[in-house]
């Protein structure tokens, strides 16, 4: 959600730290073979989808439940972890669910909602709609694309605050939905606010939100109702002691959990090197990072598809569980000097550390 701290990190950005770089021309044979390995790709498998959400979901509320109920400390922890990770892997079905053509999936968008959007307080109309100006090629890395940063030229001091600030989006879900979403019905004003600053999961702080219209408004208006319903429910249950304390703050101890995951998993999603120019398909791919197998752990936090973002910005119609077909693919057709294998990284650590670096203006 777009916050003030966010506006402080866009005023964090160090002029002394950003370089004037040669626009990158487009590889016209990487963008060709990605095109042409992908013709039988983009049909989504709903057997795939649905298992994958379904066991997602009842691992991590089962987890969930052991969390609450378990008296013993380390238990209980661990029973929190398998939620964490279970329910992170179930929420990312939001990216795919902002990609989908729905009528290849019938009932998933609503599904997806039900089991997920609503109980954890993040509808898909926070994301659908503003997810796809991140992949407008004329948008991408400026300041009008909603999820971009130039975090690589900022202080420091910018990368710890970005990722603890998504600790506190727990608590902001709750005022969104249970004291804003229902004020802005009879404040005049302050439903254009909510619409424009608060309506959006974005980073960029100069984003703003327009009003949403035909499908997508009815779409709004039924997500934000859900969860507005959910939301007072559940602070009513818990203020009358129906719902036991320990048992709420679990539960928003496991949503801040996985905002964290998921703001770590965003800070080494791209390079974030780019000042503001428009770039060209392939300067993007390459501001864009992969982290095939062989490693293990991006299976946990980049789930659904996430370790592949790079050949996602090349292929964002192809859903998730054929990226690893193409990425094979497209390894084994472009040349060993192919800017195709630019994008792969290791792993997390190394990520972050050049990040980190860069913050720092170590090259």
């Amino acid at each position: 959600m777009n916050t003030s701290i966010a506006f402080d990190l866009r005023e964090a950005a160090t002029p002394t730290g950003a370089t004037s770089r040669p626009r990158i021309a487009d590889d016209k044979a990487m963008l060709r073979a990605a095109s042409e390995i992908a013709r039988d790709l983009h049909k989504p498998n709903p057997t795939i989808y649905w298992a994958d959400l379904i066991a997602s979901v009842v691992v991590g509320y089962g987890a969930l439940a052991l969390a609450i109920t378990l008296s013993m400390p380390g238990e209980a922890l661990l029973a929190a972890a398998v939620a964490v990770l279970a329910l992170y892997r179930a929420g990312s079905f939001i990216h795919e669910v902002s990609h989908m053509k729905h009528s290849s999936l019938p009932g998933f968008r609503l599904g997806w909602n039900a089991l997920v959007g609503v109980p954890l307080m993040v509808p898909s109309f926070m994301y659908e709609g503003v997810h796809n100006l991140h992949h407008a090629r004329t948008r991408y890395g400026t300041v009008d694309d909603p999820e971009y940063l130039p975090l690589a030229l900022m202080k420091p001091w910018s990368l710890p605050v970005f990722v603890l600030v998504a600790a506190l989006a727990p608590i902001g879900l709750l005022i969104r939905y249970g004291v804003l979403a229902p004020l802005s019905l009879v404040v005049p004003g302050l439903r254009k606010i909510v619409v424009e600053r608060y309506s959006g999961l974005v980073i960029n702080p100069q984003f703003r939100r327009r009003q949403p219209e035909g499908e997508a408004r009815s779409q709004w208006i039924a997500q934000e109702a859900a969860t507005s319903v959910w939301v007072i429910g559940l602070l009513t249950l818990v203020a009358t002691r129906v719902v036991p304390l320990r048992a709420f703050l679990v539960y928003l101890g496991v949503i801040g959990a996985i905002t964290v995951i998921n703001q770590i998993r965003t800070l080494v999603a791209h390079l974030w090197e780019n000042e503001g120019e428009a770039m060209t398909v392939t300067a993007q791919y390459l501001d864009s990072v992969n982290v095939p197998p062989p490693a293990l752990l991006p299976a946990l936090w980049a789930p659904v598809g996430l370790r592949y973002h790079a050949l996602h910005h090349l292929l964002p119609s192809v859903p998730y569980h054929n990226l690893g077909k193409a990425h094979a693919r497209l390894t084994a057709m472009v040349e060993p000097d192919s800017p195709y294998h630019k994008a792969s990284y290791k792993g997390l650590p190394g990520l972050v550390g050049r990040l980190a670096r860069s913050t720092m203006g170590i090259r």
